[in-house]
């Protein structure tokens, strides 16, 4: 393919028919967790002939391609997340779904696609680079610890100088990008309590240890405690989502299990809500004559992106779609994002771009992880193109620009 244009722009419409192809079939074969070896091989397929240095690890099916340029400069790195999620696809499209239980319902594949159109236009360009492009693509994001994984195996080492990432959001105004300074994405935690009482008869409660109650209580304390002991200003969110317990109606059962989430926007509100949780649930067991065991599997770190490269990104988006193209979110967003990992070591910012259909009510759409979600695939070429003037223009200046 021969891409001659200086307007990435231009190159990206180019190859946008590419883009939706690989989109598509990668979308047709959904694949979970950190083993994606279907959707590597489409990907190390679309990205045979250029001149990349191809890294892979023991841990997943993860890939970092390296694309260096002739200047012995900066280098930045672009990632692009690969795995699926496990919910059965109920959209009709004819690139539906052909696995059973998995389900590219958070965009995923065009994420993969967005990232590969980067790397053709770059590896173009090559010679015009003042450094080097490390292009992430990375399994077992939703909930797999993929990049913590990628990291730990070495596949980022030496670390860049900088980190991008995009997502896609099919309720935000089509072709629209978005980002914020600071938290951009909370923390993400499993939080899981077992209360312990004495089983007995329904009928005499007085002669058992009821934890039903108790662990109701809990419940409501929770609420309560992230009211009263952390602050407003920087936030938590604890959402019991699953009550455990029991086996029939005439018996008091043993325990009963509690299971939520935990979300934060800071380290330190992270940290305060494990103390208190650990805290307040055996103390009010403890006043019931129950125990109760807390544990806390600590998830995705706080998205936190940097303010140079919010900007930075910013000013890309405007000057090559417009000022009205960019919105700058008011508020995090308190879903979790393990790109985290990454910009945890690395300065850099992950942006959001808007994907329903044109002339669609965006407002109304199916927000990401349904089942019934669908993306304008045109709007690949934005990214592609973003993510490729982001990465020429950052090694050329750094963040001054």
């Amino acid at each position: 393919m021969d891409l001659i244009s200086t307007d990435w722009r231009a190159d990206a419409e180019h190859i946008l028919p590419d883009l939706i192809d690989l989109r598509r079939a990668i979308h047709a074969e959904p694949e979970l967790g950190l083993q994606n070896p279907k959707t590597l091989a489409k990907i190390k397929a679309a990205l045979a002939g250029l001149p990349l240095e191809l890294r892979e690890g023991p841990s997943t099916t993860g890939l970092i391609a390296t694309l260096k340029g002739p200047a012995n400069g900066r280098t930045v790195l672009l990632r692009g997340d690969m795995d699926a999620l496990p919910l059965h696809e109920d959209t009709g499209l004819e690139y539906s779904s052909l696995t059973d239980g998995a389900m590219h319902a958070c965009g995923h594949d065009t994420h993969v696609a967005m990232l590969v159109g980067a790397a053709k236009m770059l590896c173009a360009k090559r010679d015009q680079l003042a450094g080097t492009v490390q292009f992430m693509f990375q399994p077992g994001e939703e909930g797999h610890h993929g990049a913590r994984f990628m990291l730990d195996d070495g596949l980022i080492d030496p670390l860049p100088d900088a980190a991008f990432a995009l997502h896609i959001m099919p309720n935000a105004p089509r072709g629209v990008f978005s980002g914020r300074s600071g938290p951009l994405m909370a923390s993400s935690d499993v939080l899981t309590i077992t209360v312990k009482g004495a089983g007995g008869h329904a009928s005499m409660p007085h002669d058992a240890i009821d934890p039903i109650p108790v662990a109701c209580e809990i419940v409501s304390a929770i609420q309560t405690m992230v009211t009263r002991k952390i602050s407003v200003f920087n936030p938590a969110v604890i959402t019991i989502a699953k009550i455990s317990a029991g086996t029939t109606n005439n018996i008091i059962p043993e325990t009963a299990h509690l299971l939520g989430t935990i979300r934060t926007l800071s380290s330190q509100s992270r940290a305060r809500v494990a103390e208190e949780l650990h805290r307040l649930a055996p103390g009010i067991a403890a006043a019931h004559g129950c125990s109760a065991e807390v544990h806390i599997e600590q998830g995705f770190p706080v998205t936190i992106c940097d303010d140079r490269a919010v900007q930075f990104g910013k000013t890309v988006v405007e000057d090559m779609f417009g000022p009205e193209s960019w919105i700058t979110l008011d508020t995090p967003i308190m879903g979790a994002e393990d790109f985290a990992y990454v910009l945890e070591k690395v300065p850099g910012a992950m942006f959001f771009l808007g994907a329903s259909h044109e002339g669609d009510d965006w407002r109304t759409c199916c927000g990401l992880h349904s089942n019934r979600m669908v993306l304008d695939d045109s709007v690949m070429a934005r990214g592609a193109a973003v993510h490729a003037d982001i990465t020429e223009r950052y090694l050329a200046e750094g963040f001054a620009a």
